[in-house]
This record gives C-alpha cells, structure tokens and sequence, in this order.
C-alpha cells in the first residue's frame, strides 16, 4: 500500500508539472536598481487588469486582478519606463462564475497567508528597469513571442520579495495613447508563495508556474 501511494503521488507530481501552457517562461534574477527614466508620463487606465492561471494536476483556474495606479513612460514613441499597483484584494476568479460557494471558497483561500496574504501584503507593485528592442533569435524566440517589440524587464514585488523579470511584449504608442501587451509564466516560488511549506507534498499538486497576461492601456492626461 505505500509503494502504491508513492506511485501515486509521483504520478500527480508529474501531472502538475506538465499542465501549464506554452507561454514565455520570464526570466528572473534578483532585484534590479531603476534608473532616471525621461519621458511623457501616461496614466494607465482604471480598466487595466492582469489575468492570471494557475494549474494543477487536476486542472486550472484563472481570473483577474484590477491594476489600481501606474504611468508608463513614453520618449520618442518609445516606451521608457513606468510602474503599477495591483489590488491584490480585486483577487477574482471567473472560470467558476457559475459556482458562487466554490468561487468564494477559492478566492478566500488564494487571499489567505496560505498563498498571497493579502491582509498584510494588499497591493503587489512592477516598476520598470529597462526596455529593449525584441531580437527573434535563438535566445528570445519561443512560442509566444510572434509580434513582440520589446523585451520588458522589471521588478515585481509579492508579499515581502522582490524579483526582476523580463519578458517579450508588444507596445504600441502614439500622440495619444500607448498599449502594452504579454503573456508570460513565472514561477510562483520564487516569490515564497508555497502552499504550507516549500516542502509540502500538498503543494507537489500545483504547478510551480503561473501564467500572467498583461493588457495595458494608458492614455495621455
């Protein structure tokens, strides 16, 4: 019997590890310094939200968190720098909308010390660090990367930790406005976000990664 429950969660474990998509997986490193940026500040829209996915052996779910503030910096046409807040309390997930007690259930549980802690750690912060021209070579090609501009590094900040990412996106700008978009993975702990402890068993059933897809908008004010 407990050859067969190892045998078992070896099983689940390799589950959980191959259910995630195919995005970029972003680069991460320590915190980096951020420079003096110039440029023409835009404000990000109230609308502005980051979706996020998780996997599991047994699945995933997936929602949102709205963006509360943030510029993004604009220099000849060209993204400079900027940053933004995210309301970790706007936690919500959509692909049980028609399930409100298990919806509630999971968002409670996603809020909870257990993963982000919002009631000590309300808002998760990504500032900017550098930006640079997209090459599609055999180090930035992958299989989300069609139609990137730029590669985007940063710091984003979870609970008490700090990392910098950089990842392709595609910005768009002009005299008005400018878009930013992505669609990346970073691995949840890095950050220290472990289900009971680094070394749970309970925590070899969700996978490591967790995908992030940015859609930001910000107009000239």
């Amino acid at each position: 019997m407990k050859k067969i429950s190892i045998l078992l969660s070896a099983v689940a474990l390799m589950t959980a590890c191959n259910n995630s998509n195919d995005a970029d997986k972003a680069l991460t490193t320590d915190a980096a310094s951020v420079g003096q940026n110039d440029g023409i500040a835009y404000t990000i829209d109230s609308s502005t939200h980051v979706l996020w996915t998780g996997f599991k052996a047994t699945g995933e779910h997936s929602g949102d968190f709205k963006v509360s503030e943030g510029t993004l910096l604009i220099n000849e046409n060209m993204l400079s720098g900027g940053n933004f807040t995210i309301d970790m309390n706007s936690l919500n997930n959509t692909d049980m909308a028609s399930d409100a007690e298990n919806k509630a259930k999971l968002e409670g549980h996603l809020k909870s010390p257990d993963f982000f802690d919002v009631a000590q750690y309300p808002t998760a912060k990504f500032e900017i660090t550098s930006v640079a021209p997209f090459v599609e070579n055999n180090t930035d090609k992958s299989a989300k990367s069609s139609g990137a501009t730029n590669i985007i590094s940063g710091n984003l900040t979870l609970k008490d930790s700090t990392k910098n990412i950089s990842f392709p996106a595609t910005i768009v700008s002009d005299a008005s406005g400018v878009t930013a978009t992505a669609d990346f993975n970073i691995d949840r702990t890095l950050w220290g976000m472990n289900y009971k402890g680094p070394n749970n068993p309970q925590d070899w059933f969700i996978n490591k990664e967790v995908n992030l897809k940015l859609a930001i908008s910000a107009s000239k004010k």
